[in-house]
C-alpha cells in the first residue's frame, strides 16, 4: 500500500529529493485523503503553536506604564523626558539584534530551544528592572531586555510562515498578535491586582513587586514552552506522523514554487544570500517604512494607562478600565483576520481598521467627557487589527525563500522599531491631560500608513499583471501571485 512518506527522501545534507511531487494530491492517494491529512496537520500545529500566544502574553509591554501610576518615576527620580527614554531604549536592542537573531534562528533550525531560551533571559531582565535604583540602572536593564525580546516576535512570525500557507497566515498572525492584545488586557488586570495586594509588602515598593512576580512567571512559562514549541517542518520529529511531516514540507514547496527546503550544503552561504536578497529588494524597504509609520501611529499603547487615567479614576480602577478595550480589540482582530484570509485580500481590511482608529483619535480630541473619551479608546485599540493584517501581508509578500523571509521579517520589524523609539516622545506630560497634539500626530501617521498601503497594492497589482502577460506569451502555467 502506498504511504505518503515514501514520496520523500531526505539526504544527510538535509536536501529534499526531487522525488517529492509538486502541485499534486496524487502522492497522498487522492484529494480527499490529502484534505483529511491536512486537517489533522493543521489541528496539531495550531495546538502546538498556541504556546506562542501565552509567551507573547508575558511580553513586557505595559508594565512600565502600570508602574508609573504607583511611584516608578518618583522612586527613581526621573524627570523631563527620562521616562520616555526608558521606554524607547528597549527598541534600540530590537533594532540592533532582530536581523542577526532571525538569521541565527534559520541557521540553527531549533526554535523550540532558541525562543524559550531568550524568553527565560528576558524574564530575568524583568526581575532586574524591579531591582533598579537609579535612572542609569533601569536604562541598562531595559536596553538588554530589548536584546533578548528582539528574538521573539520576528522569530515567531518566521516560525509560523514556515508552516502555514499565505491564505492561512493572516488568521494565525492574528492569533499570535492577540497575545500582545491579551497581554495589554490581562496585564492591566494582573497589575491592578499586584499593585493593590502587594502594597509595599516586606518594605519593597509596590511597583517593584510587579516586575518581580511577572518576571518569575515569565521564566516558568519559558521552561514549559521548551517542551511544547515545534521546530521547523524539516527539523521536527516525534509529534507528527511521517505522512504529516511529508505533507507539511510539500505544502510549503507548493506555496513557494520551490523544490528544496532551506537546508543547504553551505548553510552560511544560504543565510548571506538571504540577507543580500532581502536588503536589495525595494518591496522589503517599502514594507518596512510602512510598518514604521503604522508602529508610530500605535505609540499610544505604551501610554494607555496614562491616557486612561485622564478620565479621572484611581490607579486601581484605571487599570481595570484598561482591560475591556483590549478584549474587544482582540475579538475584532481575529474576526477581521479570518475574513481577510477567506477573502484573499489585505489592503481593504487594513484600511477599514485604520480609518476607525482615526475616528477614535478625532473623538478623543473633541472632548474630555469621560464616557466619550472611554468609547474613543475602544476605537483606537481596535486599530491593532490593521497592524496584524499588515504583518500577514508583508510575510506573504516576501515568502520566496526561507532565508530571505527570515531576514526580511526581521528587517521590517527592526525598521519599524524606529517608530516605537520616536513614538515614545510624543506623549509628554505637559501635553496632558488632553493630549490633543499626540492624537493629531497619530492621526497623520495613520493616514500616511493607509496611503503607503494603497501605493504598495497598486505596485503588486502591476507585478501580477506583468507575470500573467509573460505566462500568456510563453503558454506557461499560472505561477506565483501576490495577495493584494
Amino acid at each position: 500500500m502506498y504511504h505518503a512518506s515514501s514520496a520523500i527522501e531526505t539526504r544527510t545534507t538535509g536536501e529534499i529529493s526531487p522525488l517529492l511531487p509538486h502541485h499534486s494530491a496524487a502522492s497522498f492517494g487522492d484529494e480527499e485523503l490529502r484534505e483529511k491529512l491536512e486537517r489533522n496537520l493543521l489541528r496539531k500545529l495550531d495546538a502546538k503553536l498556541s504556546i506562542l500566544i501565552l509567551i507573547y502574553d508575558f511580553h513586557d509591554s505595559t508594565n512600565l506604564s502600570a508602574a508609573r501610576l504607583r511611584g516608578f518615576e518618583e522612586d527613581l527620580h526621573l524627570n523631563g523626558s527620562q521616562f520616555a527614554t526608558v521606554l524607547s531604549i528597549l527598541y534600540i536592542g530590537y533594532i540592533i539584534l532582530q536581523i542577526p537573531s532571525n538569521m541565527a534562528l534559520n541557521y540553527i533550525g531549533r526554535p523550540s530551544l532558541y525562543l524559550p531560551g531568550c524568553m527565560a533571559i528576558w524574564g530575568i531582565m524583568s526581575c532586574l528592572t524591579g531591582a533598579a535604583t537609579t535612572y542609569f540602572g533601569v536604562l541598562c536593564t531595559r536596553f538588554f531586555l530589548g536584546f533578548v525580546e528582539a528574538a521573539f516576535f520576528p522569530g515567531a512570525l518566521f516560525l509560523i510562515s514556515k508552516w502555514y500557507k499565505r491564505n492561512e497566515l493572516s488568521q494565525r498572525t492574528a492569533y499570535l498578535s492577540s497575545g500582545s492584545l491579551i497581554a495589554s488586557a490581562t496585564g492591566s488586570l494582573i497589575a491592578s491586582g499586584i499593585l493593590g495586594i502587594m502594597d509595599n509588602n516586606l518594605g519593597v515598593a509596590t511597583w517593584r513587586w510587579l516586575f518581580f512576580i511577572e518576571g518569575g512567571l515569565t521564566v516558568f512559562v519559558a521552561l514549559c514552552a521548551a517542551f511544547i514549541l515545534p521546530d521547523f517542518p524539516e527539523t521536527s520529529s516525534g509529534w507528527l506522523s511521517p505522512a504529516e511531516r511529508t505533507l507539511a514540507i510539500q505544502r510549503m514547496q507548493e506555496e513557494n514554487h520551490s523544490s528544496t527546503t532551506s537546508s543547504d550544503h553551505n548553510q552560511l552561504k544560504t543565510q548571506l544570500d538571504g540577507l543580500r536578497s532581502a536588503v536589495s529588494d525595494p518591496k522589503v524597504w517599502w514594507l518596512a517604512a510602512t510598518l514604521a509609520s503604522l508602529t508610530f501611529s500605535l505609540s499610544w499603547n505604551a501610554y494607555f494607562p496614562s491616557i486612561m487615567a485622564t478620565i479621572g479614576y484611581s490607579p486601581t480602577v484605571t487599570l481595570l478600565l484598561c482591560a475591556p478595550p483590549w478584549f474587544v480589540a482582540t475579538a475584532i482582530a481575529i474576526t477581521v483576520s479570518r475574513h481577510s484570509d477567506h477573502a484573499g485580500e489585505r489592503c481593504w481590511h487594513i484600511t477599514f481598521s485604520m480609518v476607525i482608529g482615526i475616528a477614535g483619535f478625532t473623538l478623543a480630541r473633541s472632548t474630555m467627557n469621560a464616557t466619550i473619551r472611554y468609547i474613543s479608546l475602544f476605537f483606537i485599540a481596535q486599530s491593532y487589527t490593521g497592524h496584524i493584517c499588515f504583518l500577514a501581508w508583508a510575510s506573504g509578500t516576501v515568502s520566496q525563500t526561507p532565508a530571505k523571509r527570515a531576514v526580511a521579517l526581521a528587517l521590517m520589524n527592526s525598521v519599524s522599531s524606529v517608530g516605537n523609539v520616536c513614538g515614545s516622545y510624543i506623549w509628554p506630560t505637559k501635553w496632558g491631560p488632553e493630549y490633543n497634539h499626540s492624537f493629531l500626530i497619530c492621526t497623520f501617521a495613520n493616514a500616511l500608513s493607509i496611503a503607503m498601503c494603497w501605493a504598495f497594492r497598486k505596485h503588486l497589482a502591476n507585478l501580477n499583471k506583468a507575470a500573467a502577460k509573460k505566462e500568456a506569451l510563453d503558454n506557461g502555467v499560472e505561477g506565483y501571485r501576490y495577495i493584494l
